[in-house]
């Protein structure tokens, strides 16, 4: 038996901070993977919001639920970096949503 990989995600430190991209694109797969999980989009609906094939987005959704935990915890990272921004904002007069 040959293990064939899908090689569709990159990661690269120079392009969107070093997190995961959909090869020959800009779109991250936290941005699939978060449209899926959080707004409950369709395969169809990912391929045509984000101008993907549908292979691209099952290949973005296979690498989130393979690496899930590191995602939830990106995830909380950002939130906690919002909501000091946020902060910081308020904190000089500014009010964002």
């Amino acid at each position: 038996m040959v293990i064939l990989p899908i090689e569709m995600i990159v990661s690269n430190p120079t392009v969107r901070g070093g997190r995961p991209i959909i090869v020959g694109t800009r779109v991250r797969v936290q941005d699939v993977a978060a449209a899926h999980v959080f707004e409950g989009m369709s395969a169809d609906e990912l391929a045509a919001g984000f101008a993907l094939t549908v292979g691209q987005v099952y290949a973005a959704l296979a690498y989130y639920y393979a690496h899930k935990a590191d995602f939830a915890e990106q995830w909380k990272a950002d939130d906690l970096l919002a909501d000091q921004m946020r902060e910081e904002q308020s904190a000089k007069g500014r009010i964002y949503p």
